[in-house]
Parts: C-alpha cells; structure tokens; sequence
C-alpha cells in the first residue's frame, strides 16, 4: 500500500490504542506519579494529540513530499515508536500491565516501522533522514516515559 494511503489508516490506529489506555492509563499513571493526572488531562492530551494525528495524515495523503514525510517520521517517532516503548518498559518495570500495552506493541510499534519505510521507499528520503528525524521526535516521550516508569515524575 502506498504511504499515501497507508498514513490514513494513523488516526485508527490511535483511537483504538485509547480505547485500550482510557479505563485504567489514570489509575496506572497515578499509582505511580504522586502528581498525578485527571481523566480529563488524558483526554484533553489525546484529543490534542488525534487532531495533530488527522492533520498530518491528511498532509501526507494531499501532499507526499520529503518535508511531509519528515514531519511525519518525527510525529511516529513520538506517537508510536516511543509511545509503544513506554508500555512495554512500563509493563516490564513494574511487573503489571500498563494499559496500552498490546495496541502499542502489536499496533503502534510495527505500523510505525512500516511508515518509516514507506517515506524512504516512497518519497525517496535518506534512511538516514528519517530514522534521525524519527528519533529526535521520539525523544519527548522517551524523556516523559523515563519520568513516569522509573522516576514518579512527569514532565507536565
């Protein structure tokens, strides 16, 4: 499938990982962090987050350019790559599941790889490119997962 199309199928992929996250990613999330969350916080970061998903999906399918697929490389680097990490580290580290663990590593974690050799193969960018763009998008919720995995702490 070309990343044209295939970039739709995005916004999917998150609803069905908050629906995994919404009963129980609070009580997770504030059994560990003192400072804890809202159920209205988790909602409002994933509303924010499902509008930032459609508008660059609906970028990449309009316009397939490099600059469009490296702005997505970044958003997956952050949203599903990093993101997928953080539930399966969190689930290992605490020996427990952490809600959105399984949309994460079966759905977020091989789409987003896909995604990633779809803008190489497609929109013929350097692997390089997009794996560094990837990776500096990642780094947000790597440093955010750290904080709440192993330091009961959160960025925000």
């Amino acid at each position: 499938m070309a990343l044209r199309k295939l970039v739709l199928v995005a916004p999917v992929l998150f609803i069905l990982h908050v629906v995994e996250e919404a009963p129980g990613f609070v009580a997770w999330f504030n059994s560990l962090v003192p400072r804890g969350i809202t159920q209205n916080l988790f909602l409002a970061v994933n509303a924010a987050a499902l509008t930032i998903t459609i508008l660059i999906a609906l970028l990449v399918a309009a316009s397939p350019d490099p600059a469009s697929g490296l702005v997505l490389a970044a958003w997956v680097g952050f949203l599903m790559l990093a993101n997928g990490m953080l539930h399966i580290v969190g689930t290992i580290a605490h020996a427990r599941y952490c809600p959105g663990v399984v949309t994460g590593t079966l759905l977020y974690l091989p789409y987003g790889v896909l995604l990633l050799r779809r803008i190489v193969r497609d929109l013929q960018v350097s692997p390089v490119a997009v794996l560094g763009v990837a990776a500096l998008g990642a780094v947000p919720m790597l440093v955010h997962g750290y904080l709440i995995v192993f330091r009961a702490s959160r960025l925000f």
